[in-house]
């Protein structure tokens, strides 16, 4: 156990102190009695000093055909790590000659980039002073060593002035985590390691403020096909339960979790646990974020992203301002409704464009235009799909009010899939198609109100739930949130929300005027200009961040904490 992590253990209260060891124990046990033989397994046995032969052997099998990349290297750095003098001098060497034969691809997306700069960083300071023939880059370890290092101070100051571009992934949220742990357990730097605890306590309080019992919840940069309707159902929940005992791991535990806990095992601050566990009062978030690189069709390289959380604890609604944000997997706006278990279980109702066209791609990718749609489905197979429930579109504008949500659409002539799709589980408490035009849903102790604004039709989603058609250029959404717990009833939910003033227009452009539930006149036309001006990186009761700081301050009742990186990244 190294000294940061007993440290931490020594500071925190009774509780975690059982807790938190436990869960980082139970992910590297379970990892070490996997029967595949993979890098996961040789490291979590490597960590608890077991089968170093086994080991061995089983490591000079795998490097025989390295594959992977980055994600080829991070794992194999971590067993140079965890060696300890427990492997064979042969399969010492081996893994030293890999990192001359293999040449990893760099990759093309913020993760990738900084999985390649961790490991290469790590593997060039393990084996310093050796010429450039020795490394697959051609350079020495100190060339490798330096060009590492310029991009993760970069990342880190980017990331703390203007926000992440792959902000609040479901599923890369451990490409993140993990290593940032590297660095604070193997970096000889001890500036290095204070940086990479600092930016752990940044993404992990990032996370902390928009769980829901564990679940990562609102507007997110890129999600998965399964996790946008499961929401569950991703490596976020792994996090959750590891750092706070939330909600539920994934059966066996992600491979993210895994290094993570055979790193630094890092326990972030009392006071973050206690932003992610508290829901005894409904709060209003707000966040600054940015598009990952854009290459074409605009002169703004990282555009802003304004992100709205309101969290309640029977229920969330998150959302962003509308717009291609992120290529593919971006996911715009959501209600999701807290559960008692939710695994297996869809808990979330939301409508989008199932936008797909090579301006997006070409605006993100560089690959040429003929074969880009072509290359992005091999991997992520529902891109070019039109009952697809994943992807942002230019064609789409979102106002968020507390947990009220108005999307409007105004998609042109000859748009590729000019329709709109919204889901609908089928483990819905209640629903019910109002003649008036209002769709009423309960979903755990949430109640749920979604106006849909031109006509529309059903359509089954495999794996349960339906998907609301509406094939209309100029069309919209209202959704309007409440907990159970504030009406006698369903039924007075339904007068409450059937009272409120509602007017809107779908020509020339979509247009509504709306008070809603919480007593606020709420005017949004597509197109209208918006003053974002005021945003800041962090906007909470708990968590205060201004653009350019790099300096948030964390906040849960009498417990302060502040996140300084001014002096960290000058």
């Amino acid at each position: 156990m190294n000294l940061l992590f007993t440290a931490l253990l020594l500071l925190a209260p009774a509780s975690a102190q059982t807790a938190f060891p436990e869960r980082i124990r139970k992910v590297i046990e379970t990892n070490a009695a996997l029967p595949n033989g993979s890098y996961q397994t040789i490291a979590a046995k490597l960590y608890l000093h077991r089968d170093p032969q086994w080991c061995s052997r089983r490591l000079e099998e795998l490097l025989e055909s390295p594959s992977g990349d980055m994600f080829w290297m991070f794992p194999v750095t971590a067993v140079a790590y965890l060696d300890r003098g427990q492997l064979t001098p042969s399969a010492r060497n081996a893994l030293r000659q890999s990192w001359k034969t293999y040449m990893p691809f760099r990759g093309d997306t913020e993760n990738h980039w900084l999985m390649y700069y961790v490991s290469l960083y790590l593997m060039s300071q393990l084996y310093p002073d050796q010429p450039g023939d020795t490394w697959y880059t051609g350079k020495s370890s100190s060339e490798n060593f330096r060009e590492a290092e310029e991009y993760l101070l970069h990342w880190m100051k980017l990331t703390t002035t203007i926000g992440q571009g792959e902000y609040d992934c479901t599923h890369y949220i451990g490409v993140y985590l993990l290593p940032l742990s590297y660095l604070a357990a193997w970096s000889e730097d001890p500036k290095m390691r204070l940086r990479a605890q600092r930016m752990l306590d940044w993404i992990i309080a990032d996370y902390a403020i928009e769980n829901l019992d564990g679940i990562y919840i609102g507007a997110h940069a890129r999600t998965d096909d399964i996790q946008v309707l499961e929401k569950w159902n991703g490596v976020s929940s792994d996090f959750g339960w590891l750092l706070f005992g939330l909600g539920y791991p994934l059966p066996g535990f992600s491979y993210y979790a895994l290094f993570y806990s055979v790193a630094s095992a890092y326990q972030p601050p009392e006071v973050i646990r206690q932003i992610a566990t508290d829901r005894s009062r409904p709060y209003l978030h707000r966040e600054l974020k940015r598009t990952r690189n854009r290459w074409r069709f605009t002169d703004v390289r990282n555009a802003p992203v304004y992100k709205t959380t309101y969290m309640h604890h029977d229920y969330a609604v998150g959302s962003d301002q509308g717009g291609i944000l992120q290529p593919i997997q971006q996911h715009s706006w959501d209600v999701t409704w807290a559960l008692d278990d939710p695994r297996g279980k869809r808990n979330t109702i939301f409508s989008m464009h199932p936008y797909s066209s090579t301006y997006e791609l070409q605006m993100y990718f560089t690959a040429m235009p003929d074969f880009v749609t072509e290359a992005v489905v091999r991997s992520k197979k529902t891109y070019d799909s039109p009952d697809k429930f994943l992807g942002g579109s230019p064609y789409e504008q979102i106002l968020q009010d507390q947990d009220t949500v108005i999307a409007l659409y105004d998609i042109p002539p000859g748009t590729r899939f000019p329709h709109i799709n919204g889901f609908f589980p089928d483990n819905l408490t209640h629903f019910e198609e109002h003649p008036s035009g209002w769709i009423f849903a309960q979903g755990g102790n949430a109640f749920i109100a979604y106006r849909p604004l031109a006509p529309y039709e059903w359509k089954p989603v495999p794996g349960g739930g339906r998907r609301l058609l509406s094939p209309h250029l100029h069309n919209g959404t209202i959704l309007q949130a409440a907990s159970a717990s504030e009406f006698p009833d369903f039924e007075a939910f339904r007068r409450a929300i059937l009272a409120l003033p509602l007017h809107f227009q779908l020509d020339p452009v979509p247009g509504v005027r709306f008070r809603s539930l919480r007593g606020h006149d709420l005017r949004f036309t597509y197109g209208q200009p918006r003053d974002f001006s005021q945003w800041k990186l962090f906007d909470s009761p708990y968590l205060q961040s201004a653009p350019g700081g790099r300096l948030l301050t964390v906040t849960h009742g009498n417990d302060h904490y502040t996140i300084d990186l001014r002096e960290l990244l000058p």
